[in-house]
Order: structure tokens, then C-alpha cells, then sequence
């Protein structure tokens, strides 16, 4: 199998964390932005694109803060979003942890700006 590259992006997002955490969590939220539809059962979140599935298990979360999402199919890659506030600014953006092949490096990047502007539009950020 071949390695994938770790990359980390960060947007600023207009909005309290209190407000963004159930956007990373809840299966209905995530189907508003990140995936096609999102199903969840028994502990297993099964997102949709196109009409593939791809499942991940919660493996860590911090309310108001961060998840963590463990592909079942692709050990040992996950991916996280993190709520990330300045202390002297407050100011909120997400970071994001994934992993990608090298060659699909520049395509996964588009694939989050998208994801992450249309969360924007769907909370009014």
C-alpha cells in the first residue's frame, strides 16, 4: 500500500465554538457540508460521496473542541478537526489533519477549501 502524507490546513471561520461542534460531530450537520449524506450506527459513521462509502469510526472527541475520525478501511490513517481559538484575539478557525497520497496532494487541498467554504455558507459565517 502506498504511504500517504500527513498535511495539516487551517481556516478562519467566523463563529463560536459552540456554535461549530456540532458541524464536526452530529451525522446530520456533516451531511449539510463535508459529505454527500452521513449515516451513523452503532458507533460507525458511514460517509457517502457519490455513491461510495466510506466508514470511520469517533475514536476521539473534546466538546467544543475536536474529533477524530479513524478510516476503518485504511489503516492506520485518520482524519481530525479541530477547533482552534486566539486567546487574545478570539478569533476561531478549524484545523484540519489528514492523510493523501502525494500524487493527489493539490486535489485533496481543493476538495477541503470547498468543504470548508460551503460550511461557512451553511452557518452564515
Amino acid at each position: 500500500m502506498e504511504q500517504k502524507t500527513e498535511i495539516h490546513l487551517e481556516y478562519i471561520i467566523n463563529s463560536s465554538p459552540r456554535i461549530l461542534f456540532p458541524f464536526i460531530q452530529e451525522p446530520n450537520a456533516l451531511s449539510q457540508w463535508f459529505a454527500d449524506d452521513v449515516n451513523y450506527k452503532d458507533g460507525v459513521y458511514e460517509f457517502v460521496w457519490d455513491d461510495e462509502v466510506n466508514r470511520a469510526k469517533l475514536v476521539s472527541t473534546k466538546e467544543n473542541k475536536s474529533v477524530r475520525f479513524k478510516w476503518l478501511d485504511d489503516d492506520p490513517y485518520y482524519f481530525e478537526i479541530e477547533i482552534v481559538q486566539d486567546e487574545l484575539t478570539n478569533d476561531v478557525a478549524l484545523s484540519i489533519t489528514d492523510f493523501v497520497k502525494p500524487d493527489n496532494l493539490d486535489d485533496r487541498k481543493k476538495i477541503w477549501d470547498n468543504s470548508i467554504s460551503y460550511l461557512q455558507s451553511v452557518i452564515g459565517a
